[in-house]
């Protein structure tokens, strides 16, 4: 592979032809002409891991699926409800190149044996839904991929519409409130309702298994079956193979999205991509997400493993960075504002932990800053991972980690030191204007919505 970039183009393609020009349309072909076991085989064999954040290998989740029963109905749910603060790589890859990602549904709802596939999107993306449905519409005309089902489904503004078991409930019509058991055993049209009943089906029993897989990680199947496995793990690490699209924003010069191979230098994105911290000044922290731990030293490759190894998490690859004139506890402390707005609350630990760590973490300035910080380390440790999904543990790992990484921080808040007041843009973003290098943040969002 002579170059790592091949989701993400120099220019959008605009037309089905523009994609047929580079290819498009051999991973489908190669996918027909070997078979479904063979499809799930090679994606096995390139390794390729889930993109979302999780990094789950996604030839093991696709085998689960289809090796299940005859008598049970499998579906695909490609997740484009990206709405975490920091990231915009899947409605990139959206804009610029929409027919390989409707190819890659094709090709894994092929594998699996699919009754029909989703993309389920958030209904405020609209320019992303208009070039899916454009995608769509064409590459059927075409007679691409058959008879293939592919239905958009558009859900609200929640940051759980992008959690897999939330964004299920969505498309059955319900709020995006996450379900008991997981895609591969309670999955799409089971008459089943967010967990009602699971107890008495029993925890090993499937009910229309369903695989869901994000943005990213669809756009990589057509060129891996096009290409082959081998050309794939090339470019990255042994762990993590391929590419991944990264978004850089926050304190820098420029910011981005972009192309980069697993494994490349975390101050590469930073410096190379982003153009170093502004003004001159100094990378005092990065976030990678808001349910990672922050991230103090930037000599890392970007790999599941190496920051895994560091005690935080690649996520969906969206970074930022903060300067030495910000302050890493009050950012820390608005990401966890925003995770305890997002909690649906049906979890207990989940619901009042979001929110006795956000307050702890608000009254460290005060009189009462030991005690508030006895407070957080009391949660820390009963938001637990008996949650249906991974928000409140998300919120944990992100302010055990500022404990753990900036105790000096801590420490100056706690003395009433702490002269770095201002606070990193951490909004989620509206939109991109890469000619500007800069993202649109959705500044009315802490007004409009409470914990």
């Amino acid at each position: 592979m002579t170059d790592h970039r091949y989701l993400l183009g120099d220019v959008p393609l605009e037309t089905i032809d523009d994609w047929v020009a580079v290819g498009g349309g051999e991973g489908l072909a190669e996918a027909i002409r070997i078979g479904p076991s063979a499809v799930i085989e090679s994606v096995r064999s390139a390794r390729l891991r889930g993109r979302g954040g999780a990094g789950f290998p996604t030839g093991v989740k696709w085998a689960g699926v289809a090796e299940t029963g005859d008598d049970q109905q499998t579906y695909l749910v490609c997740n484009a409800a990206e709405g975490e603060p920091g990231t915009f790589k899947d409605r990139m890859l959206m804009r610029s190149n929409p027919y390989q990602l409707i190819e890659g549904i094709a090709i894994a709802a092929f594998a699996i044996g699919a009754e029909a596939a989703y993309i389920g999107i958030k209904q405020g993306y609209e320019f992303e839904i208009s070039r899916l449905e454009g995608a769509a519409t064409e590459m059927h005309r075409s007679g691409m991929f058959g008879d293939i089902d592919i239905r958009i489904v558009t859900g609200p503004d929640d940051y759980l519409l992008g959690e897999e078991k939330g964004l299920l409930e969505a498309i059955e019509g319900r709020d995006p409130l996450p379900r008991l058991l997981p895609p591969y055993l309670h999955g799409l049209h089971t008459g089943m309702t967010s967990g009602v009943g699971a107890g008495s089906v029993g925890w090993n029993t499937a009910f229309n298994p369903t695989v869901v897989n994000n943005v990213e990680t669809l756009s990589h199947v057509p060129h891996i079956l096009a290409k082959g496995a081998d050309w794939f793990r090339t470019v990255g690490t042994e762990d993590s193979p391929g590419s991944m699209v990264f978004t850089v924003s926050g304190d820098v010069e420029t910011e981005a999205v972009v192309e980069l191979a697993m494994g490349t230098p975390l101050a590469v994105l930073i410096h190379g991509v982003g153009g170093g911290p502004r003004a001159g000044g100094s990378v005092d922290y990065v976030f990678s997400g808001a349910s990672n731990a922050p991230i103090g030293d930037v000599v890392v490759s970007m790999d599941f493993g190496s920051m895994e190894r560091i005690g935080s998490g690649l996520g969906a690859g969206g970074f930022i960075v903060g300067g030495d004139t910000s302050c890493v506890v009050r950012s820390t402390k608005v990401l966890a504002d925003f995770l305890a707005i997002e909690s649906c609350g049906q979890c207990p630990p989940c619901k009042l932990g979001t929110r006795g760590l956000w307050e702890g973490l608000h009254g460290l300035d005060g009189a009462e800053g030991e005690r508030q910080l006895g407070e957080i380390s009391a949660w820390l440790g009963r938001v637990t991972d008996a949650n249906r999904c991974g928000l409140g543990t998300g919120a944990r790992d992100l302010v055990d980690g500022l404990l753990r990484h900036f105790p000096e921080h801590v420490a100056d808040h706690l003395d009433g030191r702490c002269g770095a007041e201002r606070v990193l843009p951490l909004a989620k973003f509206v939109d991109y204007l890469p000619e500007a290098g800069r993202f649109v943040l959705d500044d009315g969002y802490f007004g409009r919505r409470s914990r």
